[in-house]
């Protein structure tokens, strides 16, 4: 079931957003060489109660499995759901990703990016630029009447000309009062296909693209997924509110 959202749930989910994209900013700006991803992943939860809002990874549940960390951390070839180490350090042409979820006052706040440690190679770059370009096209393409498979052919149509790899095991999503619900927003599809976008529907649209295969492979700890070929991976994401007059991003600091 796709749940829309009342008006009540709006404001909510707008204090969420600016919340989540407040401590994301943030966290950005304390990314630099020497800096150790552990120390990202404790500067997070610090940034969260100075925006009066909590983790939602923190104690996130899959079957046998509980994330340990208050953000997703992934360096350079981890793709997503990368956890922070106080021995992990930055180092200069390094790319973090950095994937924020938060909870304000029941709701969720989700959004992503790909910081370069300092210096980096041009291809990583335009990466990263790449997988920016492909959201901010997948949101473009969010309109009421339309269709989840318009928003993943615009991203598809984005990247793969590049020859860029799209991660096909991880899709954006619904989002709301849980971190995961209905739709799944892939980023690879068909224009004109899929469930309806309807006033009052909130999804996390989030492009993971590689530079290489976008084959991955999962860490023994059973979070960081990785590529399998070694190719570094750039992540980014928006949690947008279909409304009658088009989208709205709600995570904007």
């Amino acid at each position: 079931m796709i749940d829309l959202r009342s008006q009540g749930d709006v404001d909510g989910m707008r204090a969420a957003g600016r919340a989540a994209a407040r401590v994301l900013a943030d966290l950005r700006r304390r990314v630099a060489p020497g800096v150790t991803t552990g120390q990202l992943d404790a500067a997070a939860g610090d940034l969260m109660s100075l925006h009066g809002c909590e983790s939602a990874c923190l104690g996130y549940v899959v079957g046998r499995l509980t994330y340990p960390g208050r953000v997703c951390i992934s360096v350079n070839d981890e793709v997503v759901h990368g956890i922070g180490h106080p021995g992990r350090v930055l180092r200069e042409g390094d790319l973090v990703s950095l994937d924020v979820v938060v909870r304000k006052d029941g709701f969720i706040g989700d959004n992503a990016a790909t910081v370069p440690v300092g210096a980096v190679p041009e291809p990583l770059l335009r990466l990263c630029a790449a997988t920016e370009s492909a959201l901010a096209a997948g949101i473009q393409a969010a309109r009421p009447g339309g269709n989840v498979g318009d928003i993943s052919a615009a991203i598809q149509g984005t990247v793969q000309p590049l020859g860029l790899g799209i991660v096909r095991e991880f899709v954006g999503h619904g989002v709301g009062r849980r971190m995961h619900e209905e739709p799944q927003v892939p980023n690879w599809g068909k224009k004109g296909v899929g469930p309806r976008l309807l006033p009052g529907m909130a999804l996390a649209i989030e492009p993971m693209i590689t530079l290489g295969s976008p084959k991955i492979a999962m860490d023994p700890d059973g979070w960081t997924a990785r590529t399998r070929d070694g190719s570094p991976a750039a992540h980014f994401e928006h949690t947008v509110l279909i409304t009658e007059g088009g989208v709205e991003i709600l995570t904007l600091p």
